[in-house]
């Protein structure tokens, strides 16, 4: 109990962020005309907050099931690298049942807690993901119950917090990490072209094709050598 317990007591700050976050969710799942039921499972289900605001922002705007599929698998395929990164650090004789679950718990804030171990071991990783994803789920809930008795004007207002979400992701490494900004402002530059195309380009394929494009040439350009690596990370 004592790693489970350990766990528990680091993923306390996680939870409070992801609680006040994930009303913004809410709020905007019910906009989109979502209710609240459907909202809470979405964020049971994926812990994703870029993910999921994508994927409201698709289901808004009517867009197909591809869209929908397929923006939401680019933007979560960092959790793929992450959870390979993590089987580096996990202690032997971990059962694939415990891992399936583990790698469930994914996300980029348990991951960076976890990777401060030398070894993780499943009592403390699987203690460390309760306390997130009870907020993440109840925080939706919360704002989606809220989106439903708030008047429209308050609601556009807290609107604001979706963008003030994905400034807090996307500014501060784009600050220290030149790279990093090169790729955000390609992305934005390929973006905002397709959108002033006359060909009427679907918001969701607009992001599907920016993100590969900006993927495809910062990986060019900017590829990661053995001495960028963070420690323990294998080629």
């Amino acid at each position: 109990m004592g790693e489970w317990r350990t766990g528990l007591r680091d993923g306390v700050g996680i939870a409070l962020g992801y609680f006040t976050i994930s009303i913004a969710f809410g709020l905007a799942a019910v906009r989109s005309g979502l209710t609240p039921l459907v909202a809470t499972v979405i964020s049971f289900t994926n812990l994703s907050s870029s993910g999921q605001f994508a994927g409201v922002t698709i289901l808004a705007e009517a867009g197909s099931l591809a869209e929908l599929a397929l923006t939401v698998l680019l933007i979560n395929l960092r959790y793929v690298l992450m959870a390979f990164s993590l089987s580096q650090r996990l202690a032997p004789g971990i059962g694939t049942g415990r891992r399936l679950l583990m790698g469930y718990g994914v996300t980029d804030e348990i991951y960076a807690l976890a990777l401060g171990r030398r070894v993780v071991t499943a009592p403390y990783y699987l203690g460390l993901m309760v306390l997130p994803v009870l907020g993440w789920t109840a925080g939706t809930l919360a704002g989606a119950v809220l989106g439903q008795v708030l008047p429209p004007s308050l609601q556009s207002a807290m609107g604001v917090l979706l963008y003030a979400m994905f400034v807090a992701i996307v500014v501060p490494p784009a600050r220290s990490s030149g790279p990093v900004l090169a790729v955000v402002a390609l992305a934005g530059s390929v973006s905002v072209l397709l959108a002033a195309l006359p060909l009427a380009v679907a918001p969701g394929w607009r992001l599907i094709v920016a993100t590969c494009v900006a993927a495809a040439l910062g990986a060019t350009l900017f590829p990661v050598g053995d001495a960028d690596r963070p420690a323990g990370a294998r080629p």
